[in-house]
């Protein structure tokens, strides 16, 4: 009987333990020398999660500092060589060295407060826009008004029109070719309405230039910088220690905005 009841309990006890952790949306907690930050992975971001976990399980962020922090802006950490960087140093190049794909889960992960989203170069030289296999930021931002989020839609709407204007232009490269090789002007400005007149369809049927509900309440009411929503790989977000975000974006920082008193990561621990 008393065999039976420690099996029981042995069991209760590991499947309590398996409960606790969840390998499709990990639990990272991060010591800093301000405080400390917890955060959740995202198991639409498998790549970037497991990429995470792994290097904190290899210790790989014990003691890098938040090398670049920009205030109502971002924090940002996971350059190797500021371990130990002197104070002239130049950061925010080190890296380990692979990239990760972009895994852009827009609308639904955004750049709202306390949002965790990978570095990466830009899209001049990552055209694909990679992500960083180490570096990372965490979002802090600022409140928006409507008006603001009205014009940022605008702007979006522009973009996504000369990009998918773009896109069918080059499929019609023949075409445009022989007109101009004519000099027939009247059939480039046809072919040029025709193409404007399938984009603005397209964008009418999916206007993914817009801010859901949730984001535009999200921006005026805890902020973010959705400036840079679809840019970049969102790949998890703070469930506790935002004010900690907060306070390292209000330090003050000198050259590259890099900090003057270094803020750095003590401990990365998975904790669930």
């Amino acid at each position: 009987m008393k065999k039976s009841i420690t099996v029981l309990m042995l069991s209760i006890l590991i499947a309590s333990s398996c409960a606790k952790r969840n390998d499709m949306e990990p639990v990272i907690k991060f010591k800093t020398t301000a405080g400390n930050i917890v955060v959740k992975l995202y198991p639409e971001t498998p790549k970037h999660r497991d990429n995470c976990v792994k290097l904190v399980e290899a210790g790989y962020y014990d003691g890098v500092l938040f090398h670049r922090v920009i205030a109502d802006f971002m924090i940002q950490a996971g350059d190797p060589d500021s371990r130990n960087a002197k104070r002239s140093a130049s950061l925010g190049s080190g890296d380990v060295k692979y990239t990760i794909p972009a895994e852009i889960v827009y609308p639904k992960y955004y750049h709202k407060k306390g949002a965790l989203a990978a570095a990466r170069q830009g899209d001049q030289v990552n055209p694909e826009r990679a992500s960083s296999g180490a570096q990372f930021y965490f979002v802090q931002g600022r409140l928006f008004t409507d008006q603001e989020l009205n014009g940022i839609e605008k702007s979006n709407e522009r973009k996504l029109e000369a990009k998918l204007f773009q896109e069918m232009l080059n499929n019609k490269q023949d075409e445009v070719k022989k007109y101009r090789l004519e000099r027939n002007q009247a059939k480039l400005d046809e072919l040029r309405d025709s193409i404007l007149n399938v984009v603005h369809e397209q964008i009418k049927q999916n206007p993914s230039y817009k801010f859901t509900e949730q984001q535009r309440n999200d921006y005026k009411t805890i902020g973010g910088t959705p400036h840079l929503d679809g840019e970049y790989t969102v790949f998890g977000e703070v469930i506790e220690g935002i004010e900690i975000v907060s306070n390292i974006s209000k330090v003050k920082t000198g050259k590259l905005d890099r900090p003057v008193e270094d803020v750095r990561i003590l401990s990365a621990k998975r904790i669930r």
